[in-house]
């Protein structure tokens, strides 16, 4: 099984191109694909990306086997229940919160109220870190938007694998995970994984029981379909 890690479209440039949206990582996805000849893949997304893995299946499901989703950050705009409808607004809030304070209040959104998160580590932050505030004001201005076909990923019949940290706010990606198998998915499995959260996320801490979960929803999509690749969306918004 040859597996890829993918970086979102949205991060090439050192700003978010100023047409971007989701549609432009579906294509990402799709050429990197098909450089490799795949016709069929499993595709796995993490948080942006899951929200990625989504529109992929959306607009097109007959090139998935399976999917994965690691706590998407946002499944459309449909079903939505009151806890889940008002947790949203404090989304909306981040975009008049001045630069020092986005982060920090993006990630409080992210857990439990409880939940006790890390103080940034000391010196400078990664490179990276500087295009993450850009890239997730796109990502949250586009999910306001997007026209995430709800018929279309309601006919998806492909096994799909959800994994969900015990100390990830309940009203965001818990009641994301309750309306994706409600309301979708037929063959729907949840894998909860009690310590962790979106921010302390299982295929950092908890590498081995992630990958094993994995495997086994990709072996039984594979006695399905005959495929063997897999395709990787892993960044976080």
């Amino acid at each position: 099984m040859e597996a890829v890690a993918k970086d979102l479209e949205l991060y090439r440039g050192d700003a978010p191109p100023a047409d971007w949206t989701l549609d432009t990582e579906v294509a990402g996805v799709l050429r990197e694909a098909d450089a490799r000849g795949w016709d069929t893949f499993h595709l796995a997304g993490y948080s942006g990306g899951g929200s990625v893995a989504l529109a992929v299946a959306a607009k097109h499901p007959e090139r998935l086997q399976s999917l994965a989703l690691l706590e998407p950050a946002w499944a459309g705009n449909w079903d939505w229940s009151p806890a889940y409808a008002e947790h949203r607004k404090g989304y909306r809030h981040l975009e008049s919160l001045p630069p020092e304070q986005f982060l920090p209040a993006f990630m409080r959104l992210g857990v439990r109220p409880d939940v006790v998160l890390p103080p940034p580590e000391p010196g400078p932050p990664p490179p990276w870190m500087a295009k993450r505030p850009a890239g997730i004001r796109a990502f949250l201005r586009n999910f306001d938007n997007y026209d995430l076909d709800r018929s279309r990923l309601a006919a998806f019949s492909h096994p799909v694998f959800f994994a969900l940290g015990g100390l990830s706010h309940p009203d965001d990606y818990g009641d994301t995970a309750a309306r994706l198998a409600r309301v979708f998915f037929p063959d729907f499995h949840l894998e909860v994984f009690p310590r962790r959260h979106h921010f302390d996320p299982p295929h950092r801490i908890e590498p081995q029981r992630l990958a094993d979960g994995l495997r086994r929803h990709w072996e039984l999509a594979e006695a399905e379909t005959g495929g063997r690749h897999v395709a990787a969306e892993s960044r976080t918004g």
